[in-house]
């Protein structure tokens, strides 16, 4: 499946958060991931505790990395 959307950082939730909110503050759009809330909810079990990634639009991947290596 062909995606607009490009993985900037994988890790900690609570830095993927801090990252999020930055972007969201330079008016980039990002999407945060986590498969094991998903699992969660959807009753299953992951092994992935703690890990989710953050997205953004492929237009706008240069700017997310400045923030991800400045956090």
């Amino acid at each position: 499946m062909k995606t607009n959307y490009k993985k900037i950082y994988t890790g900690e939730s609570f830095v993927a958060q801090q990252i999020v909110s930055q972007l969201h503050g330079m008016g980039i759009e990002a999407i945060l991931k986590d498969e094991a809330e998903s699992a969660r909810l959807a009753g299953f079990a992951s092994s992935m505790l703690g890990q989710v990634d953050v997205y953004v639009h492929k237009d706008e991947v240069e700017k997310a990395n400045a923030v991800v290596q400045t956090t």
